[in-house]
């Protein structure tokens, strides 16, 4: 397995640097990772970085609290494309799924995802699985895998608990072969990544992914 395919070597903290993405880019260059995901500043820059290389820019959307305005989602979704991004990572509007209003998620999902899809772009969905009950997640799978979305993502980084191997293999179990699982938050080591991949984990996101790629080999 070659781990280093799997990876969306990540950076998001407020207070990123230019020269923290230099590295990010460097290190997927030097590496061949899947993608690099930054904050939304950073995509022309992280773009201008991987010239000439197959790695994917990819950011995030509604981040890391998934609670803004489905109008403020879809104009971040649109500056990210015009930008530059092959990928979005959105976070889901959590405090819609908390209280049960299924139907402002269904039409949160439907403004974004044409937009996104139109102009070729990968959407991976955050459903933060860590704060989820298992029909939560379950709920989730019903919701998004008819529409079409590339990707469910486990987590943003910044809840109190990230990835599972529980959780991926629940939404495995519940999603459609075409929609992939990303799985991110907390995952530090080459085992742990391993075991999220063996148990249907198809993209990995981290901050440790050198130390996680050293380990394999």
């Amino acid at each position: 397995m070659q781990i280093n395919r799997y990876i969306d070597h990540t950076i998001l903290k407020p207070t990123t640097l230019i020269a923290d993405i230099e590295r990010l880019c460097s290190e997927a260059r030097q590496y061949n990772f899947a993608a690099v995901c930054v904050p939304p500043p950073f995509i022309k820059t992280a773009k201008k970085l991987l010239e000439n290389t197959t790695i994917k820019t990819a950011t995030v959307i509604g981040f890391p609290f998934g609670y803004s305005a489905i109008e403020a989602k879809l104009a971040e979704a649109l500056l990210a494309i015009v930008d530059g991004a092959d990928e979005l990572d959105i976070v889901i509007n959590l405090i819609a799924l908390k209280n049960n209003d299924w139907q402002y998620l269904a039409n949160e999902i439907n403004h974004i995802l044409p937009v996104v899809k139109q102009n070729n772009k990968v959407i991976k969905l955050i459903i933060e699985s860590g704060v989820l009950t298992d029909e939560e997640i379950i709920r989730c799978c019903e919701l998004y895998a008819p529409a079409e979305v590339d990707f469910l993502k486990t987590s943003t980084g910044y809840a109190e608990k990230g990835a599972s191997v529980h959780a991926i293999e629940l939404m495995r179990k519940h999603l459609s072969p075409q929609v992939q699982i990303k799985a991110s938050g907390g995952i530090k080591t080459y085992a742990f990544a391993k075991e999220l991949i063996d148990a249907g984990a198809t993209r990995i996101g981290c901050s440790s992914s050198v130390q996680i790629v050293s380990e394999q080999d």
